[in-house]
């Protein structure tokens, strides 16, 4: 891969504006998590030196990195939160806000062009966005991961989940498996990490099920069931990640 060219966008601007070129491969019901709708948008312009982009020969951004500083080990916060990436992304805009200093980052996605999956690329920006946090003087990046293949398993718990490992050690999940080849360490499960509520039409569009009894409703993409109330018209979704930690020094 040494076409590609990988940079934080603070060194090149213009691909502000191009972070979304390359496809989304989220699933569409979590286009309904509120914190993302609000902040997510804004982090590539509010937070340019954490965030990094490839480009390949022709200028084409073929994988972003999107990650943001905050203010941790301060009370209320001496502990990675529950919350996970909806939390991190709120803390983060409230102490950009406030003007507080700030201590630690967290990644928040890594978006790799579906033809450049299973080239190793991951590996590549997580390592340029490690160095993104070093060169702002923080030791500590962590990051509420969402296990690419915990989806195959959504009847398990993910405290479950996390223990599951190779035959050489390293995690089953090949998500959770990059960071810990990097450097990181498992620290906890984030059990609502983000949460997505919406109507049972919005369900139905997003998933093209039925959703029209009452329970658990597993959901392709979803990492856990979703639960459904026929009642109410509405179904959440609670899903849980796992924040891992890499210290820089």
């Amino acid at each position: 891969m040494t076409d590609l060219t990988i940079t934080t966008l603070a060194d090149r601007p213009e691909l502000i504006e191009r972070v979304y070129d390359i496809e989304n491969t989220w699933p569409a019901f979590i286009d309904g998590d509120t914190v993302a709708n609000a902040l997510l948008h804004r982090v590539a312009a509010d937070f340019p030196e954490f965030c990094v982009m490839a480009t390949d020969q022709d200028g084409t951004p073929v994988a972003r990195g999107l990650s943001i500083p905050f203010r941790f080990g301060v009370p209320q916060r001496e502990e990675l939160p529950d919350g996970g990436w909806d939390r991190v992304l709120t803390w983060a805009y409230n102490d950009k806000k406030a003007g507080l200093q700030v201590n630690t980052a967290s990644a928040l996605e890594i978006m790799i062009a579906p033809d450049r999956l299973g080239s190793g690329l991951s590996y590549r920006m997580l390592t340029a966005m490690r160095e993104a946090v070093v060169k702002q003087g923080m030791e500590t990046l962590v990051a509420p991961v969402r296990p690419n293949e915990k989806h195959l398993a959504p009847l398990s718990p993910m405290h479950e989940y996390i223990k599951l490992t190779r035959p050489d050690a390293l995690p089953q999940d090949a998500w959770l498996r990059v960071h810990v080849r990097a450097g990181a360490t498992i620290e906890k499960v984030a059990p609502a990490s983000m949460v997505v509520a919406g109507s049972l039409a919005q369900w139905r569009t997003w998933t093209g099920l039925p959703f029209d009894k009452d329970g658990d409703v597993v959901v392709p993409g979803a990492l856990v069931p979703v639960n459904c109330s026929v009642t109410h018209d509405r179904a959440v979704y609670v899903e849980p990640n796992v924040w891992v930690r890499h210290n820089l020094t």
